[in-house]
């Protein structure tokens, strides 16, 4: 019997979703050996029945504002699972950056002036949580003023903050040719040039994610055993939630079912959760379990917390100096300090791909009354010092 074109179109995509499917299962089960759960328990019994059962539907409408959280996860993993074994890129391969911030970006013209002249290398995505409230959000260039996505309130501590990372990278992965992703702030600023950033982060072999094991009360004081068998003490991660990843690394993290399911559930800020912040200990503990080969220790994102309190020291405007700045773009080695009464120190080098180079490729938290001190001094004394990449 012949076959209708459209339904031969189905069925042949349908056998591609399947084959793709299989062989991540395979590479998940293969090269990240968790012992705890299969893979298709972390991607979801919803997303296999409809990959492995369903006929494929066809893709949504865009945009994307009307479209669910998981109807956009599953709509782009099962993209990116069909074209998994013969991906062919309409172009360079890009660095997709997300913005997660309330409102507009006070370091707006900045950042126009790093991208400039670098089109068609790089994608922007921002969560605005503004939004969800119905406060308007004013930009002041072309470049942002589109690429903001459907966003939700962000709390400080709370899961809604993994939520909105997971929405981001949903969105950036849409792009095939988005092969890194880097999560960024309102208060961030870029250290280097982009083209800098752009071969730090294309040519390294992994992914940036802060990952350390904690021994004291705000490291692994805050696993709870609710978290067994996926997650064991042992296993528990604490890290900064500035993440910088690799295209294989995002599709695992919005794939995550089981993962993030318990810290939904059994990570919460208060004394009763053991005061456990998600973006402290989610993100780092799954991708310790699932490739801890596969990420380098270290945040590239600097931040500095020489004042000990529970928030990095803010940068305000006497601090924005050449000197100051030039300091931060040549750090080379990252810290660990642990939560136990004894403080540990740990110092360890940033090794590039085999070579000792500088650690941070953005800083935060500065003031928004450090804007125009920054679009002086960062493009025509500090980018042109980036140290060249081999």
């Amino acid at each position: 019997m012949k076959l209708s074109k459209r339904r031969w179109l189905a069925w042949t995509l349908g056998l591609l979703l399947l084959v793709s499917l299989s062989t991540l299962g395979g590479i998940i089960a293969y090269h990240y050996t968790p012992t705890h759960i299969t893979p298709c328990e972390v991607l979801g019994t919803d997303l296999c029945r409809i990959a492995l059962l369903a006929p494929p539907a066809p893709p949504p409408p865009r945009p994307w504002l009307n479209k669910s959280d998981t109807e956009i996860a599953e709509f782009a993993l099962a993209v990116d699972l069909k074209h998994q074994s013969f991906r062919a890129q309409s172009g360079p391969s890009k660095v997709a950056f997300l913005f997660l911030t309330a409102g507009a970006l006070p370091f707006e013209l900045l950042w126009e002036r790093f991208f400039k002249g670098n089109e068609g290398l790089y994608s922007i995505y921002v969560h605005a949580s503004d939004t969800a409230i119905n406060k308007k959000v004013v930009w002041k260039t072309d470049l942002f003023r589109s690429r903001m996505i459907r966003s939700q309130k962000v709390q400080w501590g709370n899961i809604n903050m993994i939520d909105a990372e997971r929405r981001l990278l949903t969105h950036a992965v849409l792009d095939q040719n988005n092969a890194y992703f880097v999560l960024l702030s309102d208060t961030c600023v870029p250290l280097h040039s982009f083209r800098y950033t752009y071969n730090h982060l294309l040519n390294f072999s992994g992914s940036f994610v802060d990952c350390f094991d904690d021994p004291g009360p705000h490291g692994r004081g805050r696993y709870m055993g609710y978290m067994s068998p996926q997650v064991e003490q042992w296993e528990w991660r604490k890290g900064a939630q500035w993440f910088a990843v690799q295209r294989h690394h995002a599709l695992m993290v919005i794939a995550d079912h089981v993962y993030y399911r318990k810290f939904k559930l059994f990570c919460k800020p208060g004394d009763n959760n053991r005061n456990c912040y998600p973006d402290e200990h989610y993100l780092q503990t799954f991708l310790f379990i699932m490739d801890s080969a596969g990420i380098a220790n270290w945040t590239v994102t600097h931040v500095d917390w020489s004042e000990g309190k529970w928030h990095p020291k803010s940068y305000t405007k006497a601090d924005v100096t050449a000197e100051k700045l030039r300091q931060l773009q040549m750090i080379d080695e990252y810290v660990h300090k642990t939560s136990t009464a004894k403080a540990v120190v740990t110092r360890t080098p940033c090794i590039w791909n085999g070579e000792r180079r500088p650690c941070f490729l953005f800083a935060r938290k500065f003031l928004p009354e450090t804007a125009q001190a920054l679009l002086k001094i960062l493009p025509n004394s500090t980018w042109e010092k980036s140290p060249p990449l081999l």
